[in-house]
């Protein structure tokens, strides 16, 4: 179960951007694997092959859009999180790709290490900036703000959203193959696999920080007290 979190917001903020740079590499991973992209980056290549831009440029867009949608859905204000995950993605996968090592394996076996890593990585990293507390991305506020809007079941919801933008990225030419399906069908379990293991080391990470910032406290106490004498 995920507790509530206060406070303590720099260490919180490191895992998260932590957890977006693994989550944004399992992207690129997945993108250089050639066998089929997540359904909304099927969308984000899509459109960077028939626009131009690049593919970071496309998943900042597209989520402000989406937030856009979701706000005037919900006629709430979507958490700062929200927008802080739209950009950081976008420029991270930007920078991953610009990487000169990282290239597409000329075997089929290459490419298939290189999907399965990306589905890892990526369920690993959702659950880590998850773990941190600082709000939902713009694809999950857009489901929430349906959801609560229509009263429909979050599953449904999340579907007809994955469906409709791989429809939309399959017809600009997205990369849709095999590995596509595979994502749909795996990272629902990785990440609930995910999850609970970076739930438990960022709760361990935060408790060791704030037990010893109180024993730093306490010691600077004493020393005062000691100096009184």
């Amino acid at each position: 179960m995920i507790r509530k979190r206060k406070g303590q917001v720099g260490p919180r903020f490191f895992i998260y951007v932590t957890g977006l740079l693994i989550m944004s590499f399992g992207i690129v991973l997945m993108i250089k694997g050639d066998l089929g992209a997540t359904p909304w980056d099927v969308l984000h290549v899509g459109l960077f092959y028939r626009v131009g831009l690049t593919i970071g440029s496309w998943s900042i867009i597209v989520g402000f859009i989406i937030l856009t949608v979701a706000v005037l859905i919900s006629k709430e204000f979507p958490q700062f999180g929200a927008f802080l995950n739209m950009v950081l993605v976008g420029v991270f996968i930007d920078l991953y790709l610009l990487l000169p090592f990282l290239n597409t394996p000329s075997s089929l076996f290459g490419k298939g290490i290189m999907l399965l890593a990306g589905i890892v990585l990526m369920g690993y990293g959702m659950g880590l900036y998850i773990s941190a507390q600082f709000g939902a991305g713009p694809r999950d506020s857009l489901m929430i703000a349906v959801t609560s809007k229509t009263g429909w079941k979050v599953r449904n919801v999340r579907a007809g959203m994955e469906f409709l933008v791989l429809f939309i990225g399959w017809q600009l030419g997205g990369p849709i193959f095999w590995g596509t399906i595979l994502f749909s069908l795996t990272i629902g379990p990785v990440v609930g696999y995910a999850l609970p293991q970076t739930q438990a080391l960022t709760d361990y990470w935060l408790a060791h920080l704030k037990n010893k910032h109180s024993i730093s406290i306490d010691t600077s106490e004493e020393t005062k007290r000691g100096v009184g004498i």
